[in-house]
Order: C-alpha cells, then sequence, then structure tokens
C-alpha cells in the first residue's frame, strides 16, 4: 500500500548505484511475448521501453473509466491500489498510444515519471546472497532467495534449541512451506504471543528482511528492553507468508505481488492481503482476475490464507498483538480498513500508535504517519490485519508500511539493500515502543 506522493528521483534513492545489472537481458519486445519467453526459458521478464506513469483520478467517472485496465495486465500493471487519488501505472510500448488517448476522454493529465522502466529496473541496488554460500554466513547487507532464509531459520534451530523452534502454518499453492521461527524463553510458563507475519505481497523485499533481522535482535541483542521482550512473549515470526510469489519475484518477474494460483481469464494469482474472511471484497478490493488487487473466487480461496489463518486460531497462547509488515510508504495502519468507523478501542490504538511513530524516528529521524487505514490511506477489505482484529480477537493489531516514503519513487518496492540494517534498526526501536505501550495499557509487567 502507498499514500502521499512525494518528489524525487531514482538516482537520490540509490545515492549513486547506477550500475546496470548484466544479469537481466533486455528483449525489445512487449510485455505479452516477455511473458511467453520468460515462460519457456525460465528467464526474467524485462520491461524494455515500458512507461511509467503518475495519474489522479479526482472522480468516480474517472476512477471507473480506468478499471477495465486491469483486465489487460499483459500491458498496463498498476504498481499501486487503484483509487481515487494518485498512483502509478506501468504501460507497455505497444499500448502506449491507446493509453494515452484514454486518458485525454478521461480528462486525465498524465505525468511521465519514467521512459523506460528497465533502465530503472536494472540498477544493481538489490545484491541477493549467492544461494551456494555457507549458511552461517547470513546478514543482512543483502537480499536473500526463499530457501536461503528457510536454511538459516533451521540454522537458529540448532544455535538454540531449548528456545528456538520452527513451525510450518501451512503450504502455498505451489507446495512451499510457510516456514516460521517460534522464539520462547517460558517453557512450561504460561505467556501470551506476538504474531509478526512479512512478504504477503511478493514483490515488498525489504519486509522479510526486517522481520529477519527483528527475529535475530531478539535473540541476539544485548539490549535489556529488547531482551525483556523477548523473554516476555512467545514470538512467532513468519518472514514469507507469499512464498511461492517471492521466489517468482527472484526468478521471472521482480514487480510480481500476488499468489502463484491459477485464475479465471488465463490470469495467476490472487491478492493475499485481499483474500481473508473479514468483510472479503465489500470494498477496496477487485472481482477481475487479472488485477493486482483481486480478492480471489472466495474467501480464503488462497492455500496460504486459509492455512495461515487455520494456524493462527490453533494457537495454544493468546495472541496478545498481531504485527504485518509490509512497503512502501513509511505508515503504521490500524483496522479497519472497510469501514471508515473506528475500531471500539482506537483511543488504546491511537496511544500505541503514538509511542510507535516515535521509536521510528528516535534514530534516524524517520518519519511515518498513518492511522485507520480507509481514512489514512483508502478503502481496502479483507487484510490479515483486519482479520486478526475482527476474528481472533487480537485487539492490537498493526500494519507497516516501511521504506521509503509515499510515492518518491515509483521502483520503491526495491529498496536498496545499504537500507535493509537501518531500516530493520528503526523498526525494532518502534516495535519495541509499540509492545510497550500496548503491556503499560494492560498493566503487564515485562519479565
Amino acid at each position: 500500500m502507498q499514500n502521499t506522493l512525494q518528489r524525487g528521483s531514482i538516482k537520490d534513492l540509490v545515492r549513486g548505484h547506477s550500475t546496470i545489472s548484466a544479469r537481466m537481458k533486455v528483449l525489445p519486445v512487449s510485455l505479452s511475448l516477455v511473458s511467453l519467453v520468460a515462460l519457456c526459458l525460465g528467464e526474467r521478464l524485462t520491461f524494455t521501453d515500458h512507461r511509467v506513469y503518475r495519474l489522479e483520478p479526482k472522480t468516480e467517472a474517472q476512477l471507473e473509466g480506468l478499471r477495465p485496465l486491469e483486465a489487460i495486465n499483459e500491458r498496463v500493471i498498476f504498481l499501486n491500489e487503484l483509487h481515487l487519488g494518485a498512483f502509478n501505472v506501468l504501460i507497455s510500448p505497444s499500448y502506449n498510444e491507446e493509453f494515452l488517448q484514454l486518458l485525454q476522454r478521461l480528462k486525465l493529465a498524465p505525468e511521465l515519471l519514467d521512459a523506460n522502466a528497465q533502465e530503472s529496473l536494472s540498477l544493481d541496488i538489490e545484491p541477493v546472497a549467492d544461494a551456494n554460500r555457507r549458511s552461517d554466513d547470513y546478514s543482512w547487507t543483502e537480499y536473500h532467495e526463499l530457501n536461503d532464509t528457510h536454511r538459516w531459520m533451521q540454522q537458529l534451530v540448532e544455535k538454540n534449541q531449548v528456545i528456538v523452534t520452527t513451525f510450518v502454518a501451512g503450504r502455498s499453492y505451489e507446495g512451499r512451506e510457510l516456514l516460521g521461527l517460534r522464539i520462547s524463553h517460558s517453557a512450561g510458563v504460561e505467556r501470551q504471543a506476538i504474531f509478526l507475519e512479512a512478504g504477503m505481497h511478493a514483490r515488498e523485499w525489504i519486509s522479510p528482511a526486517t522481520a529477519t533481522y527483528f527475529a535475530n535482535q531478539l535473540l541476539s541483542s544485548q539490549q535489556p528492553e529488547i531482551q525483556s521482550l523477548a523473554r516476555s512473549y512467545v514470538w512467532y515470526i513468519l518472514p514469507h507468508a507469499n512464498p511461492d510469489g517471492y521466489v517468482y519475484t527472484h526468478s521471472t518477474n521482480r514487480l510480481w505481488r500476488k499468489t502463484r494460483s491459477p485464475q479465471e481469464k488465463n490470469c495467476m494469482g490472487s491478492d493475499p492481503n485481499r483474500n481473508w474472511g473479514f468483510h472479503w471484497r465489500e470494498v477496496g478490493a477487485s472481482d477481475e482476475p487479472c488485477s493486482e488487487s483481486y480478492a480471489g473466487p472466495k474467501a480464503f480461496s488462497e492455500p496460504e490464507t486459509e492455512s495461515l489463518s487455520q494456524y493462527l486460531m490453533s494457537l495454544p497462547e493468546p495472541v496478545f498483538m498481531y504485527v504485518s509488515l509490509h512497503s512502501f510508504s513509511q505508515l503504521l495502519l490500524y483496522p479497519y480498513g472497510h469501514t471508515s468507523a473506528l475500531p471500539e478501542n482506537h483511543r488504546q490504538l491511537e496511544r500505541i500508535f503514538s509511542a510507535a511513530l516515535g521509536g521510528m524516528k528516535r534514530r534516524f529521524g524517520t518519519r511515518y504517519t498513518g492511522g485507520n487505514v480507509y481514512d489514512a490511506i483508502y478503502p481496502a477489505a479483507g487484510s490479515s490485519m483486519d482479520w486478526a482484529y475482527g476474528v481472533l480477537k487480537t485487539k492490537y493489531s498493526f500494519t507497516y508500511e516501511l521504506r521509503p516514503s509515499g510515492y518518491s519513487f515509483w521502483t520503491g518496492f526495491r529498496l536498496p539493500a545499504s537500507q535493509i540494517i537501518p531500516t530493520g534498526q528503526e523498526t525494532t526501536d518502534s516495535l519495541v515502543e509499540m509492545i510497550k505501550a500496548a503491556a503499560s495499557i494492560e498493566g503487564y509487567k515485562l519479565q
């Protein structure tokens, strides 16, 4: 999710990282042909001469005029939610002229952000760890493939056998495990749980990277506050809630967002964060199978969301807090997405929200905004956070939209690897303050 627009250039974001990746083979053809080549040869999609525009529909008529474009995702990719207000869209060269004619009819004035998307996507700012290197070399100076993170988690169990175990919250459509870490210092002692989920949207790589960074802090930090939090709760950390999609972003399409299940109209995937069974598809989600925000044919149609929801319902401990990590926009959000009506405990949520934002800016001055989803960004029903609040009855449920801010850069999903550690540090600071504030409200003394 994203919200406010801010000016900037990709060069500002990467701070001089302008090396063109030699790993990406550029093909001067339309996206539909590129897709065919990629599927047949296992190569990465490229977006040569694809243009990125910023649009800002102000009327329902303009919005509805754009909605049919969701069905032609081989020529149009909405990089942000289709809603009233500003968002970015990627257009194939074969459709550009027709697209501009449509905008003229709708009286929409586009802003060209990028005349060749591939040049920005090829900037070598996201180094990925060598899959063949030793698992004990896992670090947060580079991004990791799924199997690499799974090996690292298994190694944590070997090193911390009394404290750490892995859990499997289900399997994906393609059969991959939803593998997570359970961290508990209190065997035989009743504790509440905190569940942190990441990677729901496949292209948001900073989300699982921040989840693993935080898990490592719980196990290795020497800071008394972090050690206290680690001992006070049973922690469940799921770095990859959409493993198929994440693998696909590494192998084929860096901009992929959804799951990888086959849908009608020969389209693939559903938006897993619109697929949860709480006010499913009431608002802010699409019934178009090719849409980036397709909610699925029914609630919990995706094995990833269905099995994760069942796992959450089966936990032996009461879930004190649910946290979902996404990117980008620098936002902290709380329920609801389906209505502007505020949650019953909204004053408590606002107090925790303020504490968390204070923690976020303490180290680097990073500023977050936010509030309830419906008003802070746009209507969006069927999220994991709202389900956790409304069905699981976890009254402290939040979603982070991590770095960078707003629409500063249309490639914001590709946060430079040099920002993984700073993002992890400030998010840890924020989570510490968030949990302390919630514990204080409950009168719970941290260990």
